[in-house]
């Protein structure tokens, strides 16, 4: 059996091993301890800050760059309709079923065996650190964010931050080169409250319903090869009225914000004020558009090999990472956070397989 064939066999190994192992977003002690072990069983000398895990190849040299393989290993909870065990690693038709088999499970056992197949090689041209992040799920501020400030983390790079990164989330091992950021803004719509009866007042969902009109009209005029246009979606809205015949004072709703390429959280935000009404307020702007060139030698490694260059629809770790990162990895989006979430083992072969032969032509892409 050669290499690459062992290592799909301990990745799938590890990969039901954490399908087994609960582990939400903010939760994630046990899986970091399954992956520490795993490591340490195939002598890898590892670290861990909080429950986010890391390493790097065994000759890591300070005065070379330094690539990132990272991927998460947090979940969601799960999804309603489940007719299997979530939490019981299920192998049929090929497939094999469990949270977190998809999302992210394959592409983070798949990096790691990728990981191990690089470890011990001398005279590599590049550094490769390794990290199984945690609260991708959530975006939290204890995932990829605390790790790329740890100095600990980046002692081995003498501070400095990895030059690249390959994010592994299910593309099906195209390359999610761009991405659209997230802005979350809470909306409230003032009036005065009176009795309905009487018609008395001044109505706030009336005034929610004219901004909300306008969200549905709007387009934003730049508009992106890879992502398309900005979009704006009302996702809930709410007064704190209960009864029947009161008219709002104040009518709540929430605008969900995906932002290409070509704007910022800042210009979206200040064309929304000035056509709407209603207060906005944003919840965070860290999640932002992100986008690797197209001649990046991650991307023009991927190329040769057939893949596809596309923009996801989706966040990830990657709006949080600043150097340039391509989101790659086995499994389809369209599984992930969905009952009986699973993945074909194939994938996983063909993504050990597929991040090699990149990483290979990587390191011998001109600069």
């Amino acid at each position: 059996m050669n290499h690459l064939a062992t290592n799909y066999q301990d990745a799938i190994g590890l990969l039901k091993e954490l399908i087994s192992t609960p582990s939400f977003s903010r939760e994630e002690d046990q899986s970091a301890g399954v992956i520490c072990r795993f490591l340490g069983l195939h002598r890898v000398e590892h670290s861990r800050t909080g429950n986010n895990v890391f390493a790097f190849n065994k000759h890591v040299d300070h005065t070379k760059p330094t690539i990132l393989l990272n991927s998460h290993h947090d979940t969601v909870k799960p999804a309603r309709g489940y007719t299997l065990d979530p939490f019981q690693p299920v192998e049929k038709d090929g497939r094999l079923y469990g949270l977190g088999s998809n999302d992210a499970g394959g592409a983070l056992v798949s990096l790691i065996a990728t990981f191990l197949h690089f470890h011990e090689q001398e005279g590599l041209p590049w550094n490769i650190a390794l990290a199984a992040t945690a609260e991708e799920e959530i975006s939290g501020p204890g995932g990829i964010e605390a790790l790329l400030q740890n100095p600990y983390f980046r002692e081995p790079m003498h501070g400095k931050m990895p030059a690249c990164a390959i994010v592994g989330e299910p593309t099906q091992m195209q390359l999610a080169v761009a991405e659209r950021g997230l802005m979350v803004v809470d909306a409230i719509a003032h009036g005065r409250a009176g009795h309905a009866a009487r018609n008395e007042g001044d109505n706030a969902i009336s005034r929610a319903v004219e901004d909300i009109g306008w969200i549905q009209a709007h387009a934003f005029s730049r508009v992106s090869d890879l992502l398309g246009p900005t979009r704006m979606t009302v996702t809930v809205i709410e007064t704190e009225n209960k009864a029947h015949n009161v008219v709002p004072a104040s009518c709540r709703f929430v605008v969900d914000v995906r932002v290409n390429e070509h704007y910022t959280f800042e210009e979206v935000l200040g064309e929304m004020r000035q056509h709407m009404q209603s207060e906005l307020t944003p919840r965070s702007m860290r999640m932002r558009s992100t986008s690797i060139a197209l001649d990046h030698p991650l991307v023009r490694a991927g190329v040769e090999m057939g893949r596809k260059p596309y923009g996801s629809p989706t966040t990830s770790d990657k709006a949080l990472m600043p150097f340039p990162a391509l989101k790659m990895g086995p499994g389809d989006s369209a599984r992930s956070h969905t009952p009986d979430e699973y993945i074909f083992l194939e994938e996983v072969r063909e993504g050990i397989r597929l991040y090699t032969d990149l990483l290979d032509r990587f390191f011998h892409q001109p600069a």
